[in-house]
């Protein structure tokens, strides 16, 4: 990457990985053919597909589109190979949908971005309350129900943790009886599987609180679901140009989904149009330092920290991110460092003296938004940035250098 100047243009998120890789694992609770649309080309939703494949599915893909065809429950595998559920953390939805038809489920433990520990232990305990038994080691995850079916309970999240809400969600809507989730997430995302879910038969109320109410039923059906977009991968686009002084428009990001975000934003200088299609950012002269600290939704979502760190390490002043969910998810500041940002890092705190410049250098990317926020960097960093660790912004961007060359960016991808 080299400097690119001011970016400008239009792109399009498509739809949000956290939300597409939980649908498509919901398809398991219902024999048929399932279509997804605005399903995004990521590496994510190719591993998800070929985890069902094992399971005992059809996938078929065209464009962004995706048919799933689930068989009867009795030939549902409840096994798969260890290295999809180890390539990524979403592949832990599965184990409520296959509890709930096939009564049991084995498999590894999932992995996914290394930012902390992230236990499961909501997963478990939730549906441990729904009947369902758990013989665990240190790799692998063995579940199994004590009756034939799933029995309702009421679940108090002790953090409201996106995919534990999505796989308690999944499992109670085939449970027997009224289940409620308490302390659930809030996240757009829930909402959308939620939404899938009732186009599918299931009865649940309260979504976008966090109070959900499921009543089971005993079957479901297949449903077309249109994927929303995704609020992280237009929160990147609308950053490129508001870093760069630019002016770019995410044409379908919703901003109904990202209002902390853009109060931020326009707390840092940049002017944010909701009056279009989608959303326009328009970057000032010179950004403006300011404090951040995440929060459950609707809260500034963690994955939005690296983008924001990216963007103060540039502005005036001084600024202080807090990161409130996962300890480790400071990791990509050495990189930012070696670019020239002005980072030091204390427990949960990152306190950043913005630079005039910052200077191209090799980095490596340790996790998607990591990639992201040091691509954003590549954007205004003198000289040239070569960025290692691509895969990682393969599994959460579709055609993140296609996208972001269109909008007037100096980058080359090499194998």
């Amino acid at each position: 990457m080299k400097p690119a100047g001011p970016l400008s243009g239009v792109v399009r998120a498509y739809g949000a990985k956290n939300a597409v890789l939980k649908e498509m694992a919901a398809c398991l609770l219902a024999t048929g053919e399932h279509h997804l649309t605005n399903v995004p080309n990521i590496t994510d939703v190719a591993t998800m597909a070929e985890l069902l494949v094992a399971l005992g599915c059809q996938v078929r893909r065209d464009d962004h589109e995706l048919w799933i065809s689930v068989p009867e429950a009795g030939a549902l595998s409840p096994v798969a190979p260890a290295h999809l559920f180890e390539a990524m953390r979403a592949s832990l939805v599965v184990l409520g949908p296959l509890l709930a038809r096939c009564g049991q489920a084995n498999m590894a433990l999932p992995g996914g971005d290394d930012f902390g520990q992230r236990p499961i232990n909501f997963h478990t305990d939730g549906l441990s309350a729904m009947g369902a038994r758990f013989h665990n080691n240190r790799s692998s995850i063995h579940a199994t129900l004590e009756g034939l079916r799933l029995q309702c309970a009421r679940i108090t999240l002790e953090y409201p943790s996106h995919t534990a809400t999505d796989n308690l969600l999944m499992a109670a809507v085939l449970a027997n009886g009224r289940s409620v989730i308490e302390n659930a997430a809030r996240e757009p995302e829930v909402e959308d599987l939620g939404r899938q879910l009732q186009a599918m038969g299931a009865k649940i109320d309260g979504l976008g609180t966090s109070r959900l109410t499921i009543e089971g039923v005993e079957e479901l059906s297949p449903a077309t679901h249109d994927v929303i977009p995704d609020r992280v991968v237009s929160a990147t686009y609308l950053a490129a140009g508001i870093i760069t002084g630019g002016a770019v428009r995410v044409s379908d990001a919703r901003a109904d989904h990202m209002e902390m975000l853009i109060r931020k934003f326009e707390t840092m200088g940049a002017e944010i149009d909701v009056s279009g299609e989608g959303v326009l950012a328009r970057g000032p002269d010179q950004l403006l330092g300011c404090d951040v600290a995440t929060l459950p939704y609707p809260g500034v979502a963690t994955d939005y920290k690296p983008l924001i760190t990216t963007l103060l390490c540039v502005a005036s002043g001084v600024s202080v991110v807090t990161e409130n969910l996962f300890a480790g998810r400071f990791r990509y500041v050495d990189e930012l460092v070696r670019l020239g940002a002005l980072i030091t890092t204390e427990g949960h705190h990152a306190l950043i003296r913005g630079v005039n410049k910052l200077n191209g250098t090799s980095v490596n990317a340790t996790d998607i938004r990591a990639a992201a926020a040091l691509s954003l960097a590549g954007l205004v960093a003198e000289g040239e940035t070569i960025i290692s660790g691509l895969e990682h912004l393969d599994r959460g961007y579709d055609d993140f250098v296609g996208r972001i060359k269109s909008l007037g960016a100096t980058v080359e991808r090499t194998s």
